[in-house]
């Protein structure tokens, strides 16, 4: 059993940072410097660090988050879990805490505890990929812990056997189609930062915004920082030129930019009108909302806020006939909170404009 939740743990993901930390309000070389300590494994003097910015800033959402990952690098499980469970109850909006605490959970064996985290991370914010994906290995493991119970009940049954096997199956460690960053050391965990790059910036009409952590903490891609890359070896091969992209599809690409760009800066002027009409009819809805609630949902959570910023940064689109895929780093600030995040939008050509059919956060 003690095996079976090694390797659950390894298959759930934990939210980590993948790259240098930096944040806004000055204290970019502090984050910087504990996350650099991390991937050294010097997880005491991080650990350290941490608390001594803590001293000062109790309320910092962000370093809590690493403290949490930390302890987790440290087998401090107990605390790891103490101080993401006080995340979730003093930022109950973000889902990466949520998601964090399901792998501690399941990493000792209480799923159902593990399950209930997922759920609130997905019921802030429904488009989390990850925590559904985290959840769907949970659920497994239930079915596998209810199928062993049903044979100690009954061992003659022979349809249970095949389940048993299908599932242990899925968690059988596979060294060749491993998930990046399975069992290697956890990195920094990432907290609602900013990312320093280039950006389409998309000035709010007042200054703020939120961390969905979901929001607020750690990116919504996760995972240990990969292995540098072999160079591939080089076939002779008679160099052609790269052909331009068609002018149709060029200019299909910037206007599906600029329906992208409108409908952040729609979102920072809290313009409802103008955000709910950048999706599109067939939109698909999270949680199988119907779309009165969801634009209900939204309405209230983006009016609620005093003031909202979102910036977009590494924007790259490919269209595709009549539709288009959009990714993007998206760094949500509103009121006290702010994350950097991915995200991905589907969108199709509906007359003469691209709306909004699908979006993710953390593709």
């Amino acid at each position: 059993m003690k095996h079976n939740r090694s390797v659950l743990l390894k298959t759930l993901r934990l939210l980590t940072l993948v790259g240098a930390c930096t944040a806004q309000f000055g204290h970019a070389d502090e984050y910087t410097d504990v996350s650099q300590l991390v991937r050294a494994n010097k997880f005491s003097e991080a650990l350290t660090q941490v608390d001594s910015h803590l001293t000062a800033k109790p309320a910092d959402p962000q370093m809590r988050f690493l403290k949490g990952v930390i302890q987790r690098n440290l087998n401090k499980t107990a605390d790891a879990i103490t101080t993401f469970t006080k995340l979730t109850e003093d930022y109950p909006e973000l889902p990466e805490p949520y998601n964090n605490l399901a792998v501690l959970y399941a990493g000792q064996g209480q799923y159902d505890k593990a399950r209930l985290a997922l759920e609130m991370a997905i019921r802030t914010n429904p488009s989390y990929a990850t925590a559904h994906e985290n959840l769907g290995d949970v659920y497994a493991r239930l079915a596998s812990q209810a199928y062993n119970k049903a044979l100690q009940l009954d061992s003659g049954n022979m349809v249970v056997p095949p389940k048993l096997a299908l599932i242990r199956e899925v968690f059988k460690p596979n060294l060749t189609n491993a998930r990046p960053g399975a069992g290697t050391t956890v990195v920094a965990a990432a907290a609602p930062i900013a990312t320093p790059a280039p950006a389409v910036s998309v000035p709010s009409a007042k200054p703020t915004q939120a961390l969905t952590p979901a929001a607020a903490l750690p990116t919504p891609t996760a995972v240990a920082v990969p292995a540098k890359p072999v160079p591939p070896v080089a076939v002779a091969a008679t160099p052609t030129a790269k052909p331009a992209p068609a002018p149709a599809t060029a200019d299909a690409e910037k206007t599906v930019e600029a329906a992208v760009i409108a409908w952040a800066q729609a979102w920072s002027g809290k313009d409802m009108a103008g955000y709910l009409a950048a999706y599109s009819p067939d939109f698909d809805t999270p949680g199988k909302q119907s779309r009165s609630a969801w634009e209900k949902d939204r309405t209230d959570r983006i009016t609620g806020k005093s003031r909202i910023s979102v910036k977009l940064t590494e924007l790259n689109i490919k269209v595709t006939g009549d539709e288009a895929v959009a990714r993007f780093r998206q760094a949500y600030k509103a009121d006290s909170l702010s994350v950097s995040s991915r995200k991905t939008l589907h969108l199709k050509k509906q007359g003469a404009g691209w709306l909004i059919t699908r979006e993710a956060t953390g593709n």
